[in-house]
């Protein structure tokens, strides 16, 4: 194996490694995936409904158009690992699971992209995915350009099974493959996933376009609490490096799963947004309750999430049991996330302007309710249910204040002016 390693990083060096630059994901993306749904399902005897097929995407692609997703933004449909034979052919190409993709994955990505939709796919640089399938770290120039051929749209590179810590080395040299295919392909590394500490965020934001920084995301509240901690807590070596063509993915969205309550759904779907991840369902699209459908096509909440100056936002206090986020956004405006961490209880919640580092009056929009609130001078406050979450868009714009100058006297308290 030794030498297999030495060959491989002597290849290498003799590339010039650049920056990507493929024109993509200039805000964070949007889609279905498929694993915390439906992970590693294969006997499609037994799980006809569940099992990862090309029957699983077609589906997925169709309610994706019927159901408003694709219009909302949700454009890719992303096959993750377990989609291929556990060999490879004659030649070294990979092939997709006769049984389970039949027609092949060309053929499925020439469907989904009839629907008007993206299409992506998973590999992994080390000798075996994740699953056991084969890995891509001895055949990268073929892999990618198999990618390319079939007309995808988006490729997921996970580190299981590397050779000795040669994750830089790796996603640099498949990233360079890619570029070279000349078909645009959007970039996802989990290299930093696989760093334990002093993560290389500038090296991997020149060179992947979304990346996992941390682990799976199960589905559970507790884990969609950890994940949010770890981001607050390691922000200030993230935001620096987010921006359009480069964002941080926290994982997959869990609403339309089985553990999230609605408040705590509506909390993810915030957070995620105010973070400026990208947005994958991995959901049976076909059990969507109305109101998680709701949360999901939430315009309001999307256009903070997709807002074009691709900023991540910052958790600005945190105690025991609340935590403040704010994103800045185009035209001045912010997007402010009051979150309550208890399970038991509501808490009335209270955010200075000023702890912010932003300055009223502002107009004041609750995003879940579709709400005009009023003009507050110098702090907002609200009744946040259990594990729940307020999220409002705050807007100073001269139009407002010319409009409401007639009628509102300024001063340095707290006042509301109700439309």
């Amino acid at each position: 194996m030794y030498q297999y390693i030495a060959l491989f990083v002597l290849v290498l060096t003799c590339y010039e490694i650049s920056g990507l630059d493929n024109g993509l994901a200039r805000t964070p993306p949007m889609g279905w995936l498929q694993w915390e749904r439906f992970r590693c399902i294969t006997d499609c005897k037994t799980y006809p409904n569940q099992c990862v097929s090309e029957a699983l995407f077609k589906r997925t692609a169709d309610r994706l158009v019927s159901d408003g997703y694709a219009q909302a933004g949700y454009k890719y449909v992303n096959i993750d690992d377990c989609w291929p034979e556990h060999q490879r052919d004659v030649d070294g190409n990979f092939v997709a699971d006769h049984e389970r993709f039949p027609s092949g994955i060309k053929e499925l990505a020439d469907y989904i992209h009839g629907k008007g939709l993206k299409m992506g796919i998973y590999t992994d640089f080390g000798t075996l995915t994740c699953g056991g399938y084969p890995g891509s770290i001895f055949h990268m120039e073929k892999d990618t350009s198999i990618f390319a051929e079939w007309g995808i749209d988006m490729i997921k590179v996970d580190g299981c099974y590397a050779c000795g810590n040669l994750y830089a080395d790796g996603y640099k040299a498949f990233g360079w493959y890619m570029n070279h295919t000349q078909r645009p392909m959007l970039y996802s590394c989990s290299w930093p996933a696989y760093v334990s500490k002093d993560k290389p965020y500038k090296d991997i934001a020149n060179l992947c376009n979304i990346w996992r920084n941390y682990g799976d995301i199960q589905d559970s509240w507790a884990s969609v609490i950890d994940i949010i901690n770890y981001n607050g807590d390691h922000q200030d070596e993230i935001v620096p490096f987010v921006g359009p063509g480069n964002f941080n993915d926290i994982d997959m969205l869990l609403i339309g799963d089985f553990s999230l309550s609605e408040e705590q759904s509506k909390t993810q779907f915030a957070i995620w947004s105010i973070l400026a991840a990208p947005l994958f369902i991995s959901a049976d699209l076909n059990t969507m309750k109305q109101w998680q459908k709701d949360i999901l096509l939430n315009s309001e909440v999307i256009a903070v999430n997709q807002d074009p100056l691709g900023k991540m936002g910052r958790r600005a206090s945190k105690t025991n049991t609340q935590q403040t986020w704010i994103r800045p956004l185009k035209n001045n405006t912010f997007a402010v996330a009051l979150m309550n961490t208890r399970t038991d209880i509501p808490v009335y919640m209270s955010t200075d302007f000023s702890t912010l580092n932003i300055t009223g009056p502002f107009y004041v929009r609750d995003l879940y309710e579709h709400k005009d609130l009023g003009i507050f001078a110098t702090s907002f406050k609200a009744m946040v249910n259990p594990s729940g979450v307020v999220m409002v868009k705050l807007t100073k714009t001269k139009k407002m204040l010319k409009k409401v100058t007639d009628y509102v006297k300024f001063d340095t308290e707290e006042f509301e002016v109700e439309f």
